[in-house]
């Protein structure tokens, strides 16, 4: 970064307080240290999650989804989170083994405000509990267990800014890079990246979970 750049970087709290003021009341306000029965209706509306983590090779934020309700309540200060099929990078699992330290930020379709979670994070193989997740008879790998340390709801500007679910902003998916168009330039042709496109559909199709 060069010389002007830098001069302009806020690199302390007490600037970085006078910028931005106090915050107001109810923005401390709607902080909890435990999952509200209000906020429970919001976690089981939400098929979307944003996971972030951080481990000794840096951070992670990975999606999860499923159907509304797939992140289970089971009491005021703990969330249960399966593990679904995926590339088995396992980065977000890898940090929590590092550093169980997570956060959440839950989406909602149609629902302006978002809703966020902190707290720290277990990696369960119990069978009882996997078996508890199961879909078409497949157990998912893993189940989180995130014991809950802070709780807030977001207001609605990000999204009303972004427009993300007003339906006249859609983005048609053939106007942007393919998957295989990607991971064909990455690795200088050595995945079919057409081939790649063709097999998608079908390869996510049959491996959900």
């Amino acid at each position: 970064m060069n010389q002007l750049l830098q001069q302009h970087c806020v690199t302390d709290v007490d600037t970085l307080l006078r910028m931005y003021g106090t915050p107001k009341e109810n923005s401390i306000a709607k902080e909890v240290d435990y999952i509200h029965p209000l906020y429970a209706r919001l976690i089981e509306a939400a098929p979307f999650v944003a996971l972030a983590t951080a481990g000794i090779d840096g951070l992670d934020v990975s999606p999860r989804g499923d159907g509304a309700g797939f992140i289970v309540v089971e009491d005021e200060k703990t969330l249960l989170l399966p593990d679904r099929r995926g590339n088995n990078r396992v980065d977000s699992l890898r940090n929590i083994i590092a550093n169980p330290r997570v956060a959440l930020l839950f989406l909602i379709p149609g629902v302006g405000e978002t809703f966020r979670v902190n707290g720290r994070a277990q990696i369960s193989v119990d069978p009882k509990l996997l078996a508890r997740f199961a879909v078409d008879e497949h157990n998912p790998k893993s189940v989180l267990i995130i014991h809950v340390e802070a709780v807030f709801f977001q207001c609605s500007r990000a999204i009303v800014r972004s427009k993300l679910w007003d339906a006249t902003t859609k983005i048609a998916r053939e106007s942007l890079p393919s998957a295989g168009a990607i991971l064909a330039a990455l690795t200088q042709d050595k995945v079919d990246g057409q081939q790649y496109d063709r097999d998608l559909p079908e390869r996510v199709a049959t491996s959900l979970y």
